[in-house]
Parts: C-alpha cells; structure tokens; sequence
C-alpha cells in the first residue's frame, strides 16, 4: 500500500492547497511530454480546502546524477514553448498572495504584479515609499530591459528553492510550486536564494540550455521579489537585503 503525506493547510488561505494542486498538475503535465526519467512531480492523491494528500517520498541525500537530472529537466521544461506570460489564476508564493493574470509584456507583468505587489504590501510607509521611488524612476527602464532579455514564457516553478526540491535513490522530484509563465531566469535565480544547488544541477541545465550574458543582474532583480516577500512575511531582517539587490535596478 502507498504511504501517504499529508499536508494541512496553515496559511489563512481557503484556496491555497487548491493553488498548489494546480501547480503540480501543470509541471506533471509538461514532464509528461518529455523524456525526464529522473525528474517527478508527486501525483495529487485527493485535495480539499484543509488538506492536499501526496505519495509519501522516502527523502535521500542527491549525488550528482541527480542534480545534474534536476538541472537537465528544469531546462527542458523551460524551453516548452507557452504564448503568454502570467496565468489565468493568481496563487501564492509561499504565505503570501501571488497576483497573476495574463499578459503579452513580460518586464510590464513582472513589474506590476510582482514587484509593484510586494512593494505595495510593505507597511512601513517610509520603506514602502523609499522601493516605490525605485520603481516609479526606473520602472520603464527595467521592464524593458526584461522584456528584451527574456527568450519566451516558460512554465516556472515559481518558488525554486533547495526546500522544495526532494529526493529519493530514484529521483528528483518538484514539491511546493508557485506557478507561472515567465522568464525562465527567475526560476534559476530562486535556486540562489537561499544556496543549495550544486555546480551539476547548471552545468545540466546549461548544457541544454544556456544562461544568458544578463543573467547576474537578472538574478538580482528577479531575486528582489522573494527578498521583498520574505520581508513582508517575516520583517526587518530582509531589508538590507532587499536594499543591495535593488540595486540591479538602480544602476539601469
């Protein structure tokens, strides 16, 4: 019999579990057309507002076949193509609401209803108003430099962290996702959040496709997003942070 996880839904969100499930049938549904042996996405058992219940993963320390599986597979769902940037459905980011909706301008969309969110979410006025002036001098700077340095909308995983990567003696597999199309750099700029992915997982991922010239400034800004959020989510902490990676902005 297949052990179960079940997983309860503590974010004040009725909908949330509801958002992850959808999440998880989207990169299952892309790996599904590929040829990823080594790279999953659990299958949703059930679903409710209280509880999403998954096959239980039997957790083990990667080697480098793995990561390099990881970064192999991440690449090639990327490279799926997909007409529009955003979603049909806003969702969440870890605790915190994702806005979506879709568009035809990536650096608009990504401008609006990412950055323009967290910004408008912090309660400090002084600090709210000290990112919205970054915005509000560059902001047409900035969504233009994203949109000419952005390949096409790829199926992100959204929140590509080390925590929501798992691995059994078998796979990779892609828990806790936050989906979007996007730029496919924002995916691999999470993975620097936090540390955690190993030199395998971009060679992988590089091999099949490389990281664009942009890509350091790129990660910064796109890393600003989950700088602000966890900012907002967890407080004072995060502000200097989120204060030497707009920076990237600053210096268009």
């Amino acid at each position: 019999m297949m052990e179960l996880f079940r997983k309860r839904n503590n974010s004040g969100f009725s909908d949330s579990l509801h958002r992850e499930a959808e999440g998880l049938a989207l990169l299952a549904g892309a790996l599904e057309e590929l040829d990823c042996p080594q790279l999953g996405v659990p299958e949703v058992v059930s679903v409710t507002d209280e509880e999403l219940v998954l096959p239980l993963i039997s957790s083990a320390r990667p080697g480098p076949a793995l990561m390099s599986a990881l970064g192999d597979g991440l690449a090639r769902i990327h490279r799926m193509p997909h007409p529009r940037y955003g979603l049909g459905t806003d969702n969440y980011i870890g605790l915190s609401p994702q806005k979506n909706g879709w568009s035809d301008d990536w650096g608009s969309f990504f401008l609006k209803n990412r950055l323009g969110v967290q910004v408008g979410m912090i309660r400090d006025p002084s600090v709210r108003d000290e990112f919205q002036q970054v915005l509000d001098q560059k902001g047409a700077l900035l969504a233009d430099f994203l949109s000419q340095t952005c390949d096409q909308p790829s199926l992100l995983h959204g929140d590509l962290w080390s925590g929501n990567v798992m691995f059994d003696h078998q796979k990779a597999w892609l828990i806790d996702p936050a989906v979007y199309y996007g730029d496919r750099e924002a995916d691999l700029a999470m993975t620097g959040f936090f540390g955690g992915f190993t030199r395998d997982f971009y060679q992988a991922y590089d091999k099949v496709w490389p990281r664009t010239a942009e890509y350091p400034r790129k990660r910064d800004i796109y890393n600003l997003y989950h700088a602000l959020n966890h900012y907002n989510l967890f407080g004072g902490g995060y502000l200097e942070r989120c204060r030497v990676l707009s920076g990237a902005i600053v210096s268009l």
